[in-house]
């Protein structure tokens, strides 16, 4: 168990680093998903190889079709993720993306005949408030900047991303992890292609970051987090999941010298406790059911 909870939090501190490391990546946010995807895919590839574990997904059509659905919205959530670093900083862009498991909570109604609770709509209303007061200046004014456009459909395609995977039941672990990612990986691919673009011109400079962004950060942070949740409780991984946002909010500050002003830490604080709040109460709500009705 200690083992599994170092894993999760190591993977989860990797994670927050994203933003600090790709911003020494001399490439377009397009460019930076395509050789992530590569990098970490290989490497978990040859991890599952060495496991001699037993390919399973082939036999299941219908959650292939929603693995394959969410690979391509993380692979474009990513892009859009990775642009919004580069025109509003990571802070904001980290902000804006962990929007996604609220309007996951919002949508769970229609798609998993989920009941809508007032705590989550509660947690909306806070997801709400904290956008305003982060990005104020941006929608008093009616113009919201492309970096904000972009953050805020990362989150949406991140929503996407969980529900499909979700839906994705008959393929598991280490397994969906990667076809997620050669999926990301070939959607990115797809889109250099059409532009003409698939042709990239790395810099010296730009290669260690790339690696550590690839190996690191994709693939060693992704086996990482993949194979410390299954043995840990639903709620310390939520809990503990929260950590990726926060530390990626406090590396910004000491390694980019990114700032919230007081406002803007009182929006992160309501973003990031409400969708909080909203998951771990429904969580908790799931496990006071089972308690009265275990057949359930």
């Amino acid at each position: 168990m200690k083992s599994a909870y170092f894993k999760y939090i190591l993977s989860l501190l990797i994670f927050g680093t994203n933003g600090i490391v790709a911003s020494y990546i001399l490439l377009s946010s397009q460019e930076i998903v395509f050789t992530r995807t590569l990098i970490g895919s290989l490497f978990l590839i040859i991890i599952y190889i060495f496991g001699k574990q037993k390919t399973q997904f082939w036999k299941n059509k219908k959650s292939m079709f929603f693995l394959s659905l969410s690979g391509i919205s993380m692979g474009a959530s990513w892009m859009f993720l990775f642009e919004a670093y580069n025109q509003i900083g990571v802070s904001l862009a980290t902000l804006a993306y962990y929007c996604g498991p609220v309007i996951v909570m919002l949508l769970s109604p229609l798609v998993f005949n989920e009941k809508l609770s007032g705590i989550k709509i509660l947690g909306f209303s806070s997801v709400v408030l904290g956008m305003i007061l982060v990005n104020g200046s941006d929608i008093l004014t009616g113009e919201i900047s492309w970096g904000l456009v972009c953050g805020i459909l990362s989150a949406l395609l991140y929503a996407t991303m969980v529900i499909f995977n979700k839906k994705a039941t008959g393929i598991t672990g280490l397994e969906n992890t990667i076809g997620q990612l050669v999926i990301a990986f070939l959607t990115v691919t797809v889109y250099l292609m059409l532009r003409g673009s698939l042709s990239i011109s790395i810099s010296r400079e730009s290669i260690i970051p790339i690696i550590i962004l690839g190996f690191v950060n994709t693939g060693l942070a992704c086996y990482f987090y993949f194979s410390s949740i299954q043995k840990l409780p639903v709620q310390s991984v939520s809990i503990c999941g929260y950590l990726d946002p926060l530390s990626a909010l406090i590396f910004s500050a000491l390694f980019l010298k990114e700032h919230l002003s007081p406002v803007q830490i009182a929006g992160a604080v309501l973003i990031l406790g409400g969708a909080a709040f909203g998951e771990l109460y429904g969580q908790r709500r799931i496990r006071l059911k089972r308690r009265i009705c275990p057949e359930k």
